[in-house]
């Protein structure tokens, strides 16, 4: 490319800064953060010459999703400009120009808009999980702050306790005894638990319906020990299963790769990097327990477990990485899983 337009993309600013390759000249532009004057500046671009480098971020998308329509290439860093001793908006996309007319640019995968609002909906029933589990146990501690007992685990949540738990509780309008305060609080915890669970619900139930009509969903889900959630989630994360090199890319991907420390003759392999999805880590590592019935999973738990209690964690997030290597080989060969080969593990 002869022309390298970067952009250190502001909330309310942005600063663009177009090299010229053979004479490393450059020039700076500093407009308003809107896609109408992105726009009008791209137009002027020949997309076989040029191609616009910008930082990964909130606004990262949208500006992807412009070039893509207009058909100009781009490439998108992860980059940190914190520990610069001098940091302005025109060094910072004079950086990103320089780095890549050098071959240093770290460069990162940018989804297509639907992908990101499938990940967004996936990220979002999430905080509604957690925000459910807060509140039923602001409910369980109100409870038992007034020595009332609860049914353990999820028969205290089916509809005939609930509604035995709303007969304690009492709207804060009502309540004249500061003594029964507490079934104020009751009330409040309840009321919010009925819309979070039906936000919960509608939530679900879309993610079901756009499952039923994704290819790798569906393929991941032939998977044993793989349900729904883990299912969307692999296959929103990797996207692109032939963008990794190998299973080792994909795994470094998501974080599943132990942290090195050398140094001489020291060689150290500490704990997993844990960088990527969290949730993803999350709901391979539940599937993992689950796929603990089958024999190729037994087989990889005890092999790493080594019959050490200590071991357990370990051996459970290599049972994970190997699910999702074979996870992105089925979404990168287009093959469901081999069931004549998952046989029930003795115990």
């Amino acid at each position: 490319m002869e022309t390298i337009l970067a952009i250190d993309l502001g909330k309310n600013k942005s600063v663009f800064c177009q090299m010229d390759r053979a004479s490393l000249k450059t020039k700076y532009r500093t407009v308003r953060t809107r896609p109408e004057l992105f726009h009008d500046i791209f137009a002027e671009l020949n997309a076989n010459s040029s191609i616009v480098l910008f930082e990964s971020g909130n606004q990262a998308g949208w500006l992807a999703d412009m070039l893509r329509a207009m058909q100009l290439p781009f490439k998108v860093a992860a980059w940190k400009w914190t520990n610069n001793p001098v940091k302005s908006d025109k060094k910072d996309a004079k950086r990103l120009a320089v780095m890549y007319h050098h071959g240093f640019f770290p460069e990162v995968h940018v989804p297509v808009k639907k992908v990101r609002q499938k990940r967004s909906l996936i990220n979002y029933r999430q905080k509604l999980v957690t925000r459910m589990t807060q509140i039923k146990n602001s409910i369980r501690a109100i409870m038992c702050s007034m020595a009332i007992d609860l049914p353990a685990g999820r028969n205290c949540w089916t509809k005939k306790h609930l509604e035995t738990i709303s007969q304690h509780a009492s709207p804060l309008k009502q309540i004249d005894d500061p003594c029964q305060l507490w079934r104020g609080q009751l009330h409040a915890e309840l009321q919010q638990y009925k819309i979070v669970q039906q936000q919960l619900d509608r939530v679900t139930a879309k993610l079901d319906a756009l499952g039923k009509k994704d290819p790798a969903t569906i393929l991941i889900s032939n998977a044993p020990g793989i349900g729904p959630r883990t299912a969307e989630a692999v296959s929103a994360v990797i996207d692109d299963p032939h963008r990794f090199k190998n299973a080792r890319h994909v795994s470094s991907y998501v974080g599943f790769t132990p942290r090195r420390y050398q140094s001489g003759e020291m060689d150290r392999t500490g704990r997993i990097s844990k960088h990527g999805n969290p949730l993803l880590r999350m709901l391979l590592v539940q599937a993992s327990w689950a796929s603990l019935q089958y024999a190729w999973a037994r087989e990889i738990y005890d092999r790493v477990c080594r019959g050490s209690a200590k071991r357990r964690k370990i051996a459970i997030i290599a049972v994970a990485r190997h699910m999702l290597i074979r996870c992105w080989a089925m979404l990168r060969d287009n093959k469901p899983w081999r069931h004549d080969r998952c046989k029930v593990a003795r115990v």
